[in-house]
């Protein structure tokens, strides 16, 4: 099939990602896939959350879309007095992937909480929220340690995330909205530097699929992951 914006089946989307987009955050992102756009921002505060073992920090994250951020205006959850269970499942989905990335204990007794706030979503938001939300919270981390609040720097290692889809039949990186508005399958997937898998997110929407399929989606994503990663490292310095 031919895609929409003439892209191959394995390539992604024209990615972008702007450092300091926002001045008070101790580090922020703004990470452009394709139209999607979405703003990241990690805050630290001193503290963590009563679950946590003493001694230990906390990375969580927040996940929202601005009201016109897609072709029709979406009302607030804030207007609607709770959290969208989209948003919910979301936001949790970002928290695991960036605390994967980092030895909590290494953190201290601190929270650091990323705010993804969707600009623009054409498809991907979850996980061009993933990998622009990793950038900022490494960079909020270099912070601390150039400012000599910590010894080392906390983060571990690199993560990213992708989606990848089959839309008529054939497997397909990085869903666009048009496509993954007609993908019979649809899977986001996460991974760090080392190509271990962190979380996947696999549904047949308009068919089932086989373990063959599962498996050339997740290649095409460790590919793009792979890619993306790479962007990190080279907006970082090669370093964290």
């Amino acid at each position: 099939m031919t895609r929409i914006d003439g892209r191959k089946d394995n390539e992604l989307r024209p990615v972008k990602m702007t450092t300091g987009f926002v001045d008070f955050a101790e580090g922020s992102v703004l990470i452009t896939c394709g139209r999607t756009k979405v703003l990241c921002c990690a805050s630290v505060e001193e503290g963590a959350p009563r679950h946590v073992p003493e001694g230990t920090g906390w990375i969580t994250a927040e996940y929202s879309m601005l009201p016109r951020a897609n072709r029709e205006r979406t009302r607030r959850d804030v207007s609607k007095l709770k959290l969208s269970p989209r948003s919910a499942e979301i936001q949790r989905l970002i928290g695991r992937s960036l605390r994967a990335a980092a030895d909590l204990a290494a953190l201290g007794e601190r929270t650091i909480t990323v705010d993804c706030d969707v600009l623009q979503g054409d498809g991907g938001t979850r996980t061009a929220s993933v990998t622009g939300g990793f950038l900022a919270l490494a960079l909020a981390c270099r912070k601390l340690v150039e400012d000599g609040v910590l010894e080392q720097n906390p983060i571990r290692r690199f993560v990213a995330a992708v989606s990848a889809g089959i839309v008529e039949n054939t497997p397909l990186l990085d869903l666009c909205y048009e496509e993954d508005s007609r993908a019979m399958v649809d899977l986001n997937c996460v991974m760090n530097e080392n190509g271990e898998l962190i979380e996947l997110q696999g549904t047949g929407e308009g068919r089932g699929f086989t373990v063959d399929e599962q498996r050339e989606l997740v290649r095409l994503c460790g590919d793009g992951i792979m890619e993306l990663i790479s962007k990190q490292k080279e907006i970082l310095g090669g370093h964290l």
